[in-house]
C-alpha cells in the first residue's frame, strides 16, 4: 500500500502499530453491542444508551486533557492512552468470566475508552505533524486511511467466527490485546522527542480549555466542516445500534452475515483512500472535500429498505459500499486539510475540540434516535437518520478562505496514529 513513495523507517513502525489496533477493534466490531443484546438481553433503548452515554461522558472527562497534551511529550501520551484502553478493556472479559459482568460496567468501560480515544487522536495529529513536511500529511492519511478500510475487510469477518465460536467477550480480549501491542510499536519508534515550549509544570489556566474551539470557530472553513463532521458522523452513528437490532433481531440476520455485511462494502473505503490523492492532485484539494463530502451523505437513506435473507444483505452491502467508498476520499482529505490549517502549537487543542464536539454529537443524536427507535421501531427511525443526512452538504465549506502561512516543518518527532476508527 506505499506506492512507491517512502516516509521513513520511524514512519513504518508508526504505521505498523496503527494496523495492529485497527485490526484489533475491528474484531471486536459490535461486540459491546452483541454483548448487550446477547448476554446482558438489553432492549434497543438500552443498546443506544451504551453507545451514547459512553461517549458523552468520555467527551466530558476529555475536555481538559487536550491543552494538557498540547504541552507535553506526545509519545508518552499515545503509549499511556493504549495502555488505559487495554486495562480498561480486560475488565469485561474478568467480570463475564466471574459472572459479575453488569451493563453499567459496559457503560463504564465505554466512558474510559472513550476519553482515551480522544486524548489519543490529540496528542496523535499533533505527532504526525512534527514527523513529516506538509506536502507528505495527505499521503499519510490516506495510508492510515487504506490500512484502516483493509483492516475493516478483514477484522469483521473474523471477529464473527470468533463471536459464533467464543462468543463476543473473546473478541473483547482481541482488542484489548491489540492496544498492547500498539503501545509496544510506538515505544519501539525510538528518536528523541523535543520539550514543547511551554514549561510541563505550568498551570493548566481555565481559558484554556476552550482555545481549540476559539480556533476552529473563527475560521471561516474549518467551522462549517466541524459542524458538517459532527452532525454527518453523529446521524450515521446513530442509526447504528439500531440497524444491529433490526438485523441481529427481527430480521434474524446472523453474527457472522452482519460482520461479513460491513467487511465486504469496506474495499470501498481502500479503493476511496486510495483515490484521494489522484482526485486531489487533479481536481483540487477544496473540490474533493465537498465532493466527496456531499456524495456520502445520499447513501444511508437507502437503510430503511432493509429486508431478511440474502436480498437484505446485498442492500446493506450496496448503500455501506458507497457510502464508504465517499468516505475512504473524504477522511484522508479532512484530516490533511485541518492538519495544514492548524498551526503546530494549537494542533493538539484543535483535535482535541474536534474529537469531542463529534463524539458528543454522537452521543446525543444517538440517544434522541434510541428513543425513536422505541417509540416508532428501528426502521423507521433508520429512515429518519438517512432524510437528516441528505441536508448535511448545506453545512460543508462554500468557498476557499485565506489560511495564515507558517514554516513548512521538516522530520522531526515521529507522530502516533489516529485511534482505530469507526465505521465512517
Amino acid at each position: 500500500m506505499s506506492g512507491g513513495h517512502r516516509l521513513g523507517r520511524r514512519f513504518g513502525w508508526l504505521w505498523g502499530a496503527y494496523g495492529t489496533s485497527a485490526l484489533g477493534t475491528w474484531l471486536a466490531f459490535g461486540a459491546f453491542p452483541l454483548i448487550a443484546i446477547q448476554v446482558l438481553h438489553s432492549g434497543p433503548a438500552e443498546v443506544a444508551a451504551l453507545s451514547c452515554a459512553g461517549a458523552a461522558v468520555g467527551a466530558v472527562v476529555a475536555v481538559p486533557l487536550g491543552p494538557w497534551v498540547e504541552f507535553r511529550r506526545k509519545r508518552p501520551v499515545l503509549i499511556a492512552m493504549d495502555l488505559v484502553r487495554c486495562a480498561a478493556l480486560l475488565t469485561v472479559p474478568v467480570a463475564f468470566a466471574l459472572g459479575v459482568l453488569t451493563f453499567v460496567q459496559l457503560l463504564l468501560v465505554s466512558v474510559v475508552v472513550a476519553a482515551a480515544d480522544i486524548t489519543f487522536r490529540a496528542a496523535s495529529g499533533a505527532y504526525l505533524k512534527t514527523l513529516l513536511p506538509a506536502g507528505e500529511l495527505l499521503v499519510a492519511n490516506a495510508r492510515f486511511e487504506s490500512t484502516a478500510w483493509t483492516t475493516t475487510i478483514i477484522g469483521p469477518p473474523l471477529g464473527g467466527a470468533a463471536i459464533g465460536f467464543l462468543g463476543p467477550v473473546a473478541t473483547v480480549v482481541a482488542d484489548a490485546v491489540s492496544y498492547l501491542l500498539s503501545a509496544l510499536g510506538i515505544r519501539a519508534m525510538g528518536g528523541p522527542e523535543p520539550r514543547p515550549e511551554r514549561r510541563e509544570a505550568a498551570r493548566l489556566r481555565a481559558g484554556d480549555l476552550l482555545d481549540g474551539w476559539r480556533y476552529v470557530l473563527a475560521d471561516a472553513t474549518l467551522r462549517p466542516l466541524l459542524f458538517n463532521t459532527a452532525l454527518f458522523n453523529g446521524l450515521v452513528m446513530a442509526a447504528g445500534p439500531l440497524l444491529a437490532v433490526l438485523m441481529l433481531g427481527r430480521l434474524g440476520f446472523a453474527p457472522w452475515q452482519y460482520g461479513l455485511a460491513f467487511a465486504v462494502p469496506s474495499i470501498g473505503g481502500l479503493l476511496g483512500s486510495r483515490l484521494a490523492r489522484p482526485l486531489v492532485t487533479r481536481f483540487g484539494q477544496r473540490e474533493v472535500l465537498v465532493g466527496a463530502g456531499a456524495l456520502r451523505a445520499l447513501w444511508p437513506v437507502g437503510l430503511a429498505f432493509l429486508g431478511p435473507g440474502t436480498g437484505g444483505l446485498l442492500l446493506v452491502m450496496g448503500v455501506e459500499f458507497g457510502l464508504i467508498l465517499c468516505c475512504g476520499v473524504f477522511n484522508p482529505v479532512c484530516a490533511t486539510y485541518r492538519l495544514e490549517r492548524t498551526p503546530a502549537d494549537r494542533v493538539a487543542r484543535t483535535l482535541s475540540a474536534w474529537a469531542v464536539t463529534t463524539k458528543a454529537g454522537t452521543a446525543l443524536l444517538t440517544a434522541v434516535w434510541g428513543v425513536l427507535g422505541a417509540l416508532l421501531g428501528p426502521r423507521t427511525a433508520i429512515g429518519l437518520a438517512g432524510v437528516f443526512l441528505l441536508a448535511t452538504p448545506l453545512l460543508l465549506p462554500r468557498r476557499a478562505a485565506a489560511r495564515d502561512t507558517e514554516p513548512e516543518p521538516g522530520p522531526g518527532p515521529e507522530p502516533g496514529p489516529e485511534p482505530a476508527p469507526n465505521r465512517v
